[in-house]
């Protein structure tokens, strides 16, 4: 399996614990089962609500030798509400407080969107900020400046397409150096995945088994019958051969649990090794359906449509 580095040789676990919609009594056993089974990357968000269980972990987890802090790679973002640069080192430095870290590993800009302060939902146009009055650019230089004062050792983006990557990079001269987007196999996103790539930008895959509580039909990746005969021909569960396929295409993947079975399982993963074959056949059932979508912040009148996020 190829190593996911940074330019100073870092490393990018392959496969990190997801901690979105984890609640706050839940993900405190969570993190601790996927460190002692392997886990070394641990995937965080200020909007999760759930960073202050997640530091009480990672607390312990240090405090008794179950890891070290080295060893543990951590990410957090930074939400929409906190885009104006006055606002993203206190945003980051309550995130460090809820974590109880020092430094950070990554930071992200969670979504190229932009909230009033203080909102961390919006309700009504209101409640948007447009980007021409907040541009991605600006937010982008100040969250240099918490490279610069080692708040976090990597910077990156979340939910940036193309365009918006190329145009980042063109008003600041400064490249992300991770762009962590919605990836599985009912959306590969092969242009977006091969252009990172090409410009040594790493990728995380959130969802990467699909989300399932956002998913309208029964249909599901679970119960794709190419999934279920990979699964057969490698003695494996179905889960590991979705995981196994987003690290053979280069991507680091986070998937979300709570349950200790799963959490295993999904580590097990690592152990499996797709063929040509197996890909190919994964690359057949593309269905470029997007579960997260962004209506959150597509509001009537509003600043932000979905053309406008995932296009432009």
């Amino acid at each position: 399996m190829k190593k996911l580095k940074f330019k100073n040789g870092d490393e990018l676990p392959p496969i990190g614990l997801g901690t979105w919609l984890s609640k706050p009594h839940e993900v405190y056993d969570a993190v601790l089962e996927a460190i002692r089974c392997g886990y070394r990357h641990i995937d965080c968000a200020y909007v999760y609500k759930n960073e202050i269980e997640v530091g009480m972990a990672l607390d312990y987890a240090f405090r008794y030798g179950i890891v070290k802090r080295e060893e543990l790679f951590v990410t957090s973002k930074l939400w929409n509400s906190d885009h104006d640069p006055e606002r993203t080192e206190n945003a980051i430095n309550r995130t460090l407080s809820n974590l109880q870290l020092k430094k950070l590993d990554l930071y992200l800009i969670h979504w190229p969107v932009a909230f009033a302060p203080g909102k961390d939902f919006a309700n009504s146009a209101g409640d948007l900020v447009s980007l021409r009055d907040m541009p991605l650019s600006i937010t982008w230089q100040a969250m240099y400046k918490l490279k610069q004062k080692g708040l976090t050792a990597h910077i990156g983006v979340s939910n940036f397409n193309i365009p918006k990557l190329r145009g980042l990079v063109a008003d600041t001269k400064i490249k992300p150096e991770v762009n962590q987007v919605e990836m599985h196999p009912f959306l590969q996103q092969n242009d977006l995945l091969a252009y990172c790539q090409e410009q040594s930008i790493l990728v995380t895959a959130y969802s990467p088994l699909g989300s399932r509580h956002l998913i309208k039909t029964d249909e599901g990746i679970h119960s794709h019958p190419v999934i279920i005969d990979i699964a057969r021909k490698h003695q494996c569960a179905v889960s590991q051969v979705i995981l196994a396929w987003g690290m053979k295409r280069g991507t680091s993947v986070i998937p979300k649990s709570v349950n200790e079975e799963r959490i295993r399982e999904n580590f097990g993963a690592l152990k499996i090794k797709l063929d040509g074959e197996d890909m190919e056949k994964i690359s057949a059932i593309d269905k470029n359906l997007r579960l997260s979508n962004a209506d959150f912040c597509v509001l009537p009148k509003g600043s932000y449509t979905y053309k406008s996020i995932w296009e432009e």
